[in-house]
């Protein structure tokens, strides 16, 4: 998609200007992005090697897995890079493939995310037609329908974002390239199409929202009518890592995009930028494998 503004690049905004601070933004950056690839690396493995885990719960959390090594790995090895050779500057046409997979991504995750919502919500709810609505083909479908979701998501925003014509310069407010950065570069006054597609955006990410929000409230009233104790011990184990998982993106999200402009700050937007795109990735492994016996014994045997 060709510019007007015709800008060959763009600034990313350091962490640091010292060297020294330089190469320990470097080192940070470089331990959780080796932990968050070693620890979906393994969960990865461990569900596709393990028969035992060949479930709709595993196969939506290997989906997970995924999507979360291909986030992180979009925006933190730029950035790296950058900082080891103290260098801001990105390509145009980097920038755009940067804004546009990391955006594909993330809303591919959260679809993904109501996807096992749902999962969770048939598991409990209705556990006697678990094996038929959740069967094999189903969960390929859902699965595939989150994919192509984050995908047009993505690329109507994107599309829509580098169609624009830049007129404040080409230096961004953050690490690496994201929509609302580009947009701030914006001197167009199309409103109406800007305002389309993030009606279209807006009405995915709430449904989604609401979607998950009805699934847990019906879960929740049908756990507290279990007689035993010890079954409802085990349906909060079976959703609590996803309710941790959910509330941790849908949190970071939140404040990244809809926090007051009076509270905007470089330093603020570069930290919470920080908890969107590295730490759900770090952790999301470590949530899921904390409580779950079948996946620690998986990984147990896995690194044996």
């Amino acid at each position: 998609i060709s510019n007007s503004s015709s800008f060959n690049e763009f600034f990313l905004l350091p962490f640091a200007d010292k060297r020294e601070l330089q190469l320990l933004h470097f080192s940070l950056f470089l331990a959780i992005y080796l932990a968050a690839l070693l620890a979906n690396s393994l969960i990865i493995t461990a569900i596709v090697c393990d028969h035992r885990l060949h479930t709709p719960m595993y196969f939506f959390l290997l989906n997970l897995s995924i999507l979360d090594v291909g986030s992180i790995s979009t925006v933190v090895p730029k950035s790296m890079a950058n900082s080891l050779w103290d260098n801001k500057a990105i390509s145009y046409v980097e920038c755009a493939m940067q804004m546009f997979v990391f955006f594909f991504l993330i809303s591919a995750e959260y679809c993904l995310l109501t996807v096992m919502a749902y999962d969770r919500y048939v598991a409990i709810c209705r556990p006697l037609h678990y094996g038929t609505l959740m069967d094999s083909r189903a969960c390929v479908q859902m699965a595939a329908a989150a994919w192509a979701s984050g995908f047009l998501n993505a690329f109507l925003h994107t599309g829509n974002t580098l169609s624009l014509p830049l007129c404040k310069g080409n230096i961004l407010g953050q690490f690496f390239c994201e929509i609302p950065q580009i947009l701030k570069l914006s001197c167009s006054h199309s409103y109406l199409r800007e305002a389309g597609v993030i009606v279209v955006s807006a009405c995915l990410a709430f449904g989604c929202f609401i979607f998950i929000v009805v699934s847990y409230v019906q879960i929740l009233r049908a756990v507290l009518r279990i007689p035993s104790e010890q079954g409802c011990h085990r349906a909060f184990s079976m959703c609590l890592p996803h309710l941790v998982v959910v509330s941790l993106f849908v949190s970071t999200a939140i404040f990244a995009y809809l926090k007051p402009p009076s509270i905007s700050t470089a330093t603020l937007d570069l930290v919470v930028a920080v908890l969107y795109s590295l730490v759900p990735p770090a952790l999301n492994p470590l949530i899921y494998s904390l409580r779950n016996k079948e996946l620690k014994e998986a990984l147990r045997k896995l690194i044996r």
